[in-house]
This record gives structure tokens, C-alpha cells and sequence, in this order.
């Protein structure tokens, strides 16, 4: 067996490769990273497992090193699922061994790996798995009228009330770029966190064009919330979302989500992921009322420094500060300041 690193960004076998798997997820193609060097600079380590010039395995990994925020190898940063996709246990522990000697070399202090399965060949490894995080998963009916009709009166009538208001959903693309990132840009502030760059998503939108949509909710042209969907194989995913708070009254997050699910029926996909969640809190509880079931991810860490994983107590505290400073600022600093922040925060 022998692992390459492929340096090339249209390598055919990578994806026919993920597309096959069956634990493949939309992170695992090689498009991301274009997508991250183009937008960040980052260093990628894209590994492939030979077996007689065969491919039997993968792992993208992209190095993130910053004074505050550490200095790591991430498959994937910035999303949910990434990880090692492999044919067998052997692959995977080969894949993972090239990992750990990348990391060494480069003097990082921890691998973190995102899967959405528990991988055995990870257990020998001096590593910690956390599956404190779930995806919400919807399995969806064969329309939308079918899955309208699911719901519960309450819920259907939270979807009716903005609509009762005059605000509108509609579906394009790179046209609509500048109304998601006005209300992402907002929502990212008010929640104390930093936003990421409006470039990321241009080169996602010019990456992966043929399944990625912008939704808009809007009234008199004015978007009052926003999200960005993507389809992999029969499942579409749901990266960002966002509304502004001052409309909060109208629902707009309602008519928001109905259309991404709406859309999502129409065009067949069988599952709908509302993303990362943790359980029993506000948002899992939200997902939750529109049928989502928890499906655990599984993170897993390997230190390679020594040093525990966990955060101090200390560090939570300081990173609650920061929360509280940062929703203080105006938003047009927040969009000059925020993308040279979050581009170094793996989560």
C-alpha cells in the first residue's frame, strides 16, 4: 500500500472515490479545497491510499496554526463531517499513520478527525472521542405536500404567520449572495461571533454550483432571513443559516426553513440535514419540531503534545468575554475584523 499526497485540485478518482463510499459526506470532495486555500490560504494535505494503483482510501486534512487558537490538523475545519474514508481497517490505520508523521513533521499539537461513524482503527490510537455534538437528520416524504401534512397544526400554522405578513421566499444563486451575507453578517454579531469571509462563500457557490442554492426571505425586496443549501448524493445540507432579530416577530426563520425543506422534497433528496446541534438546547429543540432525529457525530483528538484536549474552565470564561465585547461592535467592523478572526477557529 502506498498513501500520496494529491496535490493536483482535479483529481477524478477522489471524487468518484467519495461518491461510491457510503459513508462519504458532502466534505469529503476535493473541491474544499480549492475552496479554503482560495479563501484562506490554509496548507491542505489531501491523502490518498494506493492498493496497486488502485484508491482504497482518503483523508483531507488542512493545517490551521494560530497563536491563540492552536496549531492543528482538521478533516474538515469550519464544517461538520470529514474524516477518514477507507475500504478497510487497514487503510484506515495506514491513513491515520501518515497523518500522525504529517502532524509530527509540521510540529502540531493535535489531529482532529469529524466523522458521523465510529472508526475502529481510531480506538489503539492515544486519542479522546467526543460525541457531545449530533446532526439533525429529517428523512423526508416523497413531497412536500406529504411532509406539510406531517406536521403538527402549531408548527403549520408558524409557517402560515409570515406569509399572513407579506414576506416571500425565493431560490437563486450567486445573485443573492450580497442579501445572505447582509443578514449573516448581522446575525454572526448579535451572536458574538466572528463571520466568516464573503469570499468563502462565493467560492462555494463557484465550487459546487450545480447543487448549492441561496434562499431568501424577504419583504418588499428586503431579505430578513437567509440560508445556504447544498445536495450530496440524497442528502441536503444546510451550512449556514441565519435571521435578523428585529423581525423576529414575523417568523421569518419559519417561512426560512419550510422553503429549504420544500425545495429539498421537490427535488428528491431523502434526507435533510439542519446541521450541528447539541442536545436538549435551543436549537436542537427547534430542529427537533420539525421531525429531525439526533444522529451522534463522532470526534475524535489525538494529542500529539502531551497535553489534554479539554479547554480549562479559565479559557471558557475568557472566550464568553470575547462573546460579550464582540456584539458591542458595529457591524461594518465586525465584516473587516471578523473574517481574519474565523478563519483560524477550526469549528
Amino acid at each position: 500500500m502506498e498513501i500520496k499526497q494529491i496535490n493536483s485540485k482535479s483529481f477524478k478518482p477522489w471524487d468518484k472515490y467519495v461518491y461510491n463510499h457510503p459513508n462519504a459526506t458532502l466534505y469529503h470532495l476535493l473541491s474544499w479545497k480549492t475552496v479554503i486555500e482560495k479563501t484562506y490560504g490554509h496548507k491542505t494535505y489531501y491523502l490518498a491510499a494506493f492498493n496497486k494503483n488502485s484508491l482504497t482510501g482518503i483523508l483531507p486534512l488542512t493545517h490551521l496554526k494560530h497563536f491563540v487558537f492552536g496549531n492543528s490538523l482538521i478533516s474538515i475545519p469550519f464544517f461538520d463531517m470529514g474524516g477518514i474514508l477507507a475500504d478497510n481497517e487497514e487503510t484506515e490505520k495506514a491513513l491515520l499513520t501518515k497523518a500522525i508523521k504529517l502532524a509530527e513533521s509540521l510540529k502540531v499539537d493535535t489531529i482532529e478527525l469529524r466523522h458521523t461513524k465510529l472508526l475502529s482503527s481510531l480506538e489503539s490510537q492515544n486519542s479522546k472521542l467526543k460525541t457531545h455534538k449530533v446532526r439533525m437528520l429529517l428523512k423526508l416524504p416523497e413531497s412536500s405536500e406529504t411532509l406539510m401534512k406531517s406536521f403538527k397544526s402549531k408548527l403549520r400554522s408558524q409557517i402560515k404567520k409570515p406569509i399572513k405578513e407579506g414576506l416571500e421566499s425565493k431560490i437563486g444563486s450567486m445573485e443573492l449572495l450580497d442579501d445572505f451575507y447582509k443578514v449573516f453578517l448581522i446575525n454572526m454579531r448579535d451572536l458574538g461571533s466572528p463571520v466568516h469571509s464573503k469570499k468563502l462563500l462565493q467560492n462555494v457557490l463557484e465550487q459546487f454550483n450545480e447543487h448549492t442554492k441561496i434562499v431568501i426571505v424577504h419583504k418588499d425586496n428586503k431579505p430578513y432571513a437567509a440560508s445556504i443549501i447544498s445536495g450530496f448524493k440524497d442528502t441536503m445540507e444546510n451550512p449556514w443559516s441565519s435571521s435578523l432579530r428585529q423581525y423576529g416577530r414575523l417568523s421569518p426563520n419559519m417561512l426560512l426553513y419550510w422553503a429549504m425543506l420544500e425545495y429539498a422534497c421537490n427535488k428528491n433528496y431523502k434526507y435533510f440535514d439542519f446541521g450541528r446541534s447539541t442536545p436538549e438546547e435551543g436549537t436542537f429543540k427547534f430542529k427537533q419540531q420539525w421531525g429531525a432525529q439526533p444522529d451522534p457525530l463522532h470526534w475524535h483528538y489525538i494529542s500529539l503534545n502531551g497535553k489534554p484536549v479539554n479547554k480549562k474552565a479559565s479559557e471558557k470564561s475568557k472566550f464568553n468575554k470575547a462573546i460579550q465585547y464582540w456584539q458591542k461592535l458595529p457591524v461594518p467592523l465586525t465584516g473587516i475584523l471578523g473574517p481574519m478572526i474565523r478563519k483560524n477557529i477550526g469549528l
